[in-house]
């Protein structure tokens, strides 16, 4: 018999131009932040005059107050005063962060700047070293780690904790930074004009700024949602309140780009020193990721947190036994260094929130070294405006990861029935753990089935 024909037709032209169009709009939909990064800076680059700062906008007022209170708002709105609380006595993570931004990172990347210093490369200008140093001592950013961290499905009400506390320690631990790491015997005094009483007005100035744009609308925000809860629920759900975050980003990114772009920052140096600065920073970015993420989810840590309930059962078997207990010493060190294992979504806040460095307080901190009218200022801070980008391209190929990360772990603790919060914020103690046995021999048995159940993803 014949075989049938194929009745199959090809796709035609239009049908192939429409699918080619399909595919690069959900392409540039799904990587819309990175598109609109690039857009930002390239308007910053056309048009200097209109987002810089004293420029057409005010944005010194417009943005750099406006947009982040906005974030701040919308944060207070859609966070509870309860998880407020909680995550401001989650004192492990801030510890956490703040040794990793205020010791780790400037002390790397102060190694790495003395190296490239005693290179002596004529190619790399020595401000662009300055520029790198302070850039390591500023704290984390104002408002991106915390929309970062919510795109991310991470803990965002730890890192709107985070972002508080490490810019207001920043206010007085940044500026001591710089002048030990600019002093005499560094090598790179001829970047320290300063002296102590020429940034003494960056304390207020800061102070200023994180009153007006983050305390007081994060208490407007707390407030409005006591009040009017269901009316604020409504606006915050049909409006998408938190996409307008990221366009915030965008917006900080363009003022930070468009100033730069004024002052002929990126063409007062070698070309050299830009391409190395932005080499620089997307590695260093990545560095204090892995870092924050060993930190947050430290070995050591969870093996203790494993032992501990095997050390608790061996001491309620003891007790049972009629015997003398006493816990060994290394289960109290392990009940130290066991909660500072991190769940996943307190990590990716830990991460966001200890590699990330702001310019809200470095841009004021470097015009309060070198003057608002000095020719240093565009070359010293080409790396924290660099940086201030990178970090935000650089996570947006993190973000993916650390949803399908924390997706794992929700999984998981589905399965084996595993709470989160036994992880970093303590675990029970011995009279929690022996109050739902009746007597000695009933609680040893259930010690021992618990152990299973303490396992750490």
């Amino acid at each position: 018999m014949p075989e049938p024909a194929n009745t199959k037709q090809p796709p035609s032209a239009a049908h192939r131009v429409l699918k080619a169009l399909k595919w690069i709009l959900d392409t540039a939909l799904y990587y819309w932040m990175i598109i609109g990064i690039g857009i930002a800076v390239l308007l910053a680059y056309l048009f200097p005059n209109v987002g810089r700062s004293e420029g057409v906008i005010r944005s010194q007022y417009s943005i750099d107050y406006g947009a982040v209170a906005f974030i701040f708002l919308v944060s207070g709105i859609s966070t509870s005063t309860q998880t407020i609380i909680k995550m401001a006595a989650h004192w492990r993570s801030h510890l956490l962060v703040q040794v990793i931004s205020f010791l780790i990172t400037p002390t790397i990347i102060f190694a790495f700047a003395e190296a490239m210093r005693a290179a002596h490369n004529p190619r790399i200008d020595p401000y662009i070293l300055v520029g790198l140093i302070i850039t390591g001592c500023t704290p984390t950013t104002v408002s991106s780690n915390i929309v970062m961290t919510r795109q991310s499905n991470g803990n965002d009400s730890l890192a709107l904790i985070e972002v508080t506390v490490g810019n207001v320690l920043g206010a007085f631990i940044t500026p001591a930074l710089v002048q030990m790491y600019l002093s005499v015997g560094t090598g790179f005094s001829y970047g320290n004009p300063a002296l102590g009483s020429s940034v003494a007005s960056l304390y207020g100035h800061v102070m200023k700024h994180l009153s007006l744009a983050v305390f007081l609308p994060l208490a407007v925000g707390q407030a409005l949602r006591g009040i009017w809860p269901k009316q604020v629920q409504y606006l915050y759900t049909t409006f998408k309140l938190n996409k307008f975050g990221s366009f915030c980003l965008l917006l900080l990114i363009w003022t930070t780009f468009s100033t730069a772009f004024h002052q002929n920052a990126f063409e007062v140096v070698p070309t050299a020193s830009i391409i190395m600065t932005v080499f620089f920073n997307i590695g260093v970015y990545l560095v204090f990721c892995i870092i924050c993420f060993y930190m947050a989810r430290s070995p050591l840590s969870k093996h203790a947190l494993r032992q501990l309930p095997f050390l608790q059962a061996e001491y309620e078997r003891a007790k049972a036994r009629g015997e003398k207990a006493r816990k060994p010493v290394k289960y109290y060190i392990y009940k130290l260094i066991g909660p500072f294992f991190f769940t996943r979504r307190d990590t990716i806040a830990v991460i966001l929130c200890g590699a990330a460095k702001t310019v809200v307080l470095g841009v004021p901190l470097i015009n309060a070294q070198y003057g608002e009218r000095s020719d240093l200022i565009g070359r010293v801070s080409i790396p924290l405006v660099l940086y201030q980008g990178e970090q935000l391209v650089v996570s947006q190929f993190l973000i993916p990861i650390f949803k399908r990360w924390v997706a794992k772990e929700d999984l998981d603790n589905e399965l084996f029935g595993i709470d989160d919060n036994n992880l970093s914020s303590g675990l029970p103690g011995e009279d929690d753990l022996s109050s739902q046995q009746s007597d000695k021999k009933d609680s040893v048995e259930i010690q021992e089935t618990k152990v299973p159940v303490q396992t750490i993803i």
